[in-house]
């Protein structure tokens, strides 16, 4: 199994294929507007506009598990992305990463790459790096920032 065999809802409730994604190199990210890590946004979206014509595409799945810091709707999130670190990338519809109700997809990036806590996730913005294969290939906590994978990502592309 890979990545890019799962379906995952967009911010708008549309399903969407990850098998579209085959062939690009992914960065799937928990991510939370009301977050001392939120700042991420603007690192994330740096790493958009440098490599998304080389192949890589970030998706970010807002989640409120985490001290109810991502308590809006989907057009909320979309809004506070765009006036405030003008994201370009996909938001997809808010999910739970931890639990019983975890989003497939999550779970099995976790089943994936264990990270500190085992396979749960430990706080917003952790990222998940996934090769052109759709295998999972990095795990990396919320202190890491965007631009620190920089090297991961160009031995991907």
């Amino acid at each position: 199994m890979t990545v890019t065999e799962f379906q995952v809802k967009q911010a708008d409730g549309s399903i969407q294929d990850l098998s579209a994604h085959k062939g690009k190199v992914l960065l799937i990210v928990n991510t939370a507007s009301k977050c001392g890590f939120t700042p991420q946004y603007e690192g994330l979206e740096k790493l958009h506009q440098e490599y998304k014509d080389q192949g890589l595409e970030i998706l970010a799945f807002p989640c409120n598990q985490f001290g109810n810091q991502e308590p809006g709707d989907a057009d909320e999130i979309k809004n506070f992305c765009s006036l405030n670190y003008d994201v370009s990338f996909p938001l997809m519809e808010k999910v739970d990463v931890n639990g019983d109700d975890a989003d497939p997809l999550w779970k099995y990036l976790k089943s994936e790459k264990s990270g500190l806590l085992g396979s749960r996730i430990k706080w917003n913005f952790t990222k998940f790096l996934v090769d052109r294969d759709g295998n999972v290939v990095g795990r990396y906590g919320p202190a890491v920032k965007p631009e620190q994978l920089k090297n991961e990502i160009q031995a991907l592309l």
